[in-house]
């Protein structure tokens, strides 16, 4: 056989075959069926044979075909097998390793990490990423995190979503500001995210149902629990995760600027990928097992 023939490829003819139809195999590869067909036909070109017979009912092996599955077979199942065992030992999810676990920095490190090593086996390593939803599913998409806490829901193939916890928002300042919000909300100095006010616009739309054009722009952070800090510190207004406030809104070091019946939520997910062939079950099962610890502690947010 050709040496330059790729593993990848075989692996998909063997798929295919196994699971009796190119949709079949997709769903259990966790990939898009055209590329299933792509390295298939590329495999045929590469080889100067056709490998299988496409049905109304599924595929059939030629008779090349099955020579070539039945020789490549094996080959294929110790192959997987030697990449699933650089994975960390143990064969279920009581195996201790390295967990890699993704989200946004505020919500992993308030509600997240003080309490999931509990719902953990004793020897686990978790190591965490920060970033936003958009870089941390393409590090989940390549194998680099085992999970992701995402505002965004993720639906493709390969990857599984699940809602964890709605974050409620609300409009906090110091005690300070009290008597003025009453009757000069615009004017308190507003303590925001980012220049374009993403939470500050929608709390405004949601609940005011225009646009926050008129407020002053005091100071920007991209850190929702300095965005506190300076709050607490009489700096301004703003707007925050019921979360990140509870007890403080309880000790009165912050109050509600303005009460609302529906305040804005919004809804947070834990995306895992979908378990492939090539995982060993022990790996899926402790990937299963952070997925659930998550959505346990996520709890504490609502």
């Amino acid at each position: 056989m050709d040496s330059r023939v790729s593993w990848d490829a075989l692996r998909v003819f063997v798929a295919v075959l196994r699971a009796g139809s190119f949709s079949a195999a997709a769903d259990e590869l966790g990939t898009a069926q055209s590329s299933l067909s792509e390295q298939l036909a590329r495999l045929e070109k590469k080889l100067g044979y056709a490998l299988l017979i496409r049905g109304a009912h599924g595929v059939k092996p030629t008779a090349r075909g099955a020579e070539l599955a039945e020789r490549v077979g094996d080959a294929v199942d110790g192959l997987a097998v030697a990449v699933a065992n650089t994975l960390p030992q143990g064969s279920g999810s009581d195996a201790p390793g390295t967990r890699f676990l993704g989200g946004p920095a505020e919500f992993l490190s308030e509600v997240v990490l003080p309490r999931i090593t509990a719902h953990l086996p004793p020897g686990t390593t978790l190591a965490t990423r920060f970033g936003l939803p958009e870089e941390l599913i393409t590090a989940l998409r390549a194998g680099e995190l085992d999970a992701v806490v995402s505002s965004v829901a993720v639906r493709e193939q390969g990857l599984k979503t699940a809602p964890i916890a709605d974050e409620v928002f609300q409009l906090v300042g110091h005690p300070r500001w009290a008597e003025q919000a009453a009757t000069q909300l615009d004017e308190i100095p507003l303590l925001a995210y980012a220049p374009d006010l993403p939470i500050v616009r929608r709390y405004w739309r949601s609940v005011f149902e225009r646009r926050p054009d008129r407020l002053r722009l005091a100071c920007e952070v991209p850190d929702l629990r300095s965005l506190r800090t300076l709050a607490l510190s009489g700096a301004g207004m703003t707007v925050l995760p019921e979360y990140l406030i509870r007890d403080d809104l309880e000790q009165g070091t912050l109050t509600l600027l303005h009460e609302t019946a529906i305040p804005p939520l919004n809804t947070l997910y834990v995306v895992t990928r979908e378990p492939l062939p090539l995982d060993r079950p022990g790996a899926n099962a402790a990937i299963a097992q952070l997925r659930d610890a998550i959505m346990t502690v996520a709890k504490r947010a609502e």
